[in-house]
Order: structure tokens, then C-alpha cells, then sequence
């Protein structure tokens, strides 16, 4: 057995960025191939999202892209479907130290979030590193014992039931982050599709407030470069700013139109978060 890397491979570098206080800028992945992840992997952001709720990801093909990620500063978020521990674990075995739990709507969500990637006696992620590339099968000394301290849990506020409790969620243990989903977050409110009407952006912009003033980490999902900026100069710490299926769609039809080539006449809602 290899008795130490001379890189630590278990400092979780996203996390240590986020408490020093330096806004991380990110996209997001939906394309779900490992090639497509390693290309933006070099493109200069500060991590990289892959999708598990709203793309076709499993645990294979997540695996898969954290693999081609690895070599690059970019560091891996993932978002698994659902706050559950039994997908959270494999998740974690496979490698991913961060986690970004969808539709988290009180403080009970928030401690089962946090429990699910923490070892006992802190938690209840199985113990099977021996199988595991987070441990790399048992090569990096000490995992067991480190590992929890590791962990980066993000919670993800997108309903007015959790703006509700997010005082509550602010106190939980153990959460670094709090991502504020603007797309699920404007439907609840009323204003579907509309991410950027001024009653859902002053929610947004308090609930930055509250999440900085509780000393976690706030994140967003925004597209519009000037809204996305906006939100950073409030407070915002890591924000993704694009996603990939996006970039590849609407770069691809505009060099279509170029040469008098479209689709049809759908015309893609210019204030949506994507």
C-alpha cells in the first residue's frame, strides 16, 4: 500500500475557497459525457456542476466525468436527484466531496443532508472505503478520520416554504452553503419562467443577505452576466454563470442562422436563469 500522496487528495479545495471569502465562479453540466466535462474542466472556471436532478446522470456516468475532472483546478460539485442518504453514499464513494441537495425546505432536511455525508458516529454514510475511489481503496492514510471534515454539504432553498424556514436551516450544523434556485423558486411565487420579476429578486437578494450574515456561503444559478454580477456584489460566493447545454444550443443556432438555417420560430425566453 502506497504510504502517502504527495498531493492531498482529500483536502477538499471548493470548500476551502468558499471560507476564504473569494466569490467562485462556475458552470453548470447537463451534457453528461466525460469528454465534454474535461473540455470546460480547462476553460478556466472554478468548479463545475454536474447534474444529477434535472440531466439523465447516474452513478456511472458521474463517476465518469469527476474522473476527467480530477487533472483540472475546476473543482466537481454534484447534485444527486434527491436528498436521499442511499444515493448521497454512493455518491460519495465514487469520490464527490461536495454536494449540492435539491429542494431542502426546513432544518429536518438540512440535519439529514449533513448526516448523510458524515461517517458514524457524526452520521450515517456506510463505512465501505475498501471499495471506494474516495479513499482511493484504502491508500490515503487516515480517511476514515478526515474524511467528514472534508465534506462540503450545500443545501438548495427554491420554494417559499424555505425562504420560510431558512433562519432555521441557517442554524443546522454541518451545512456550508445555501443555493438559492431562482427557476423553481419564481414558479412557487407566482412568476414561472421569470426568474428576474422584482419580487422574486427581492427575496433572492435578502436571502443572500440572511445566508452571509449567518457565515455560510450563498450560491445562485444566473445566466444574465449583469443579474449574475449583481448578485456576487451582494454577497453571492460561488455562481454559476451558464450551462453547458445552453452554450452548445444557442451558440450552435446562431452560427446556423448565420448561413439562413433555422429550426423554427421558437424563440428561447431571454430571462431564464439558464
Amino acid at each position: 500500500m502506497l504510504k502517502e500522496f504527495t498531493v492531498d487528495l482529500l483536502e477538499n479545495k471548493f470548500k476551502k475557497a468558499l471560507k476564504s471569502g473569494k466569490p467562485q465562479i462556475g458552470l453548470w453540466l447537463g451534457l453528461c459525457s466525460p469528454y465534454s466535462a474535461e473540455l470546460v474542466a480547462g476553460a478556466g472556471f472554478d468548479w463545475l456542476l454536474i447534474d444529477g436532478e434535472h440531466a439523465p446522470n447516474n452513478v456511472q456516468t458521474t463517476l465518469a466525468q469527476l474522473q476527467a475532472i480530477a487533472p483540472y483546478p475546476s473543482q466537481p460539485v454534484v447534485r444527486p436527484p434527491w436528498n436521499d442518504p442511499v444515493i448521497v453514499k454512493q455518491l460519495l464513494d465514487i469520490g464527490a466531496q461536495t454536494l449540492l441537495l435539491p429542494m431542502v425546505q426546513n432544518a429536518e432536511q438540512a440535519e439529514l443532508a449533513v448526516r448523510s455525508t458524515r461517517y458514524p458516529p457524526a452520521g450515517i454514510r456506510g463505512v465501505g472505503s475498501a471499495l471506494a475511489r474516495a479513499s482511493r481503496w484504502n491508500r490515503i492514510p487516515d480517511y476514515l478520520k478526515r474524511a467528514n471534515d472534508e465534506m462540503c454539504v450545500i443545501v438548495q432553498v427554491e420554494t417559499r416554504e424555505a425562504i420560510k424556514n431558512l433562519p432555521e436551516i441557517l442554524k443546522v450544523e454541518g451545512v456550508d452553503g445555501v443555493f438559492i434556485g431562482p427557476a423553481d423558486l419564481s414558479a412557487d411565487m407566482g412568476f414561472s419562467g421569470n426568474p428576474n420579476h422584482p419580487e422574486v429578486k427581492a427575496v433572492i437578494e435578502d436571502a443572500i443577505k440572511q445566508i452571509r450574515k449567518a457565515g455560510l456561503a450563498p450560491g445562485i444559478l444566473m445566466a444574465a452576466p449583469d443579474i449574475a454580477e449583481h448578485y456576487i456584489q451582494i454577497g453571492a460566493l460561488f455562481v454559476a454563470v451558464g450551462v453547458d447545454t445552453t452554450l452548445l444550443a444557442r451558440t450552435a443556432e446562431t452560427l446556423a442562422a448565420k448561413f439562413g438555417k433555422t429550426v423554427s420560430d421558437m424563440n428561447p425566453s431571454s430571462s431564464s436563469v439558464y
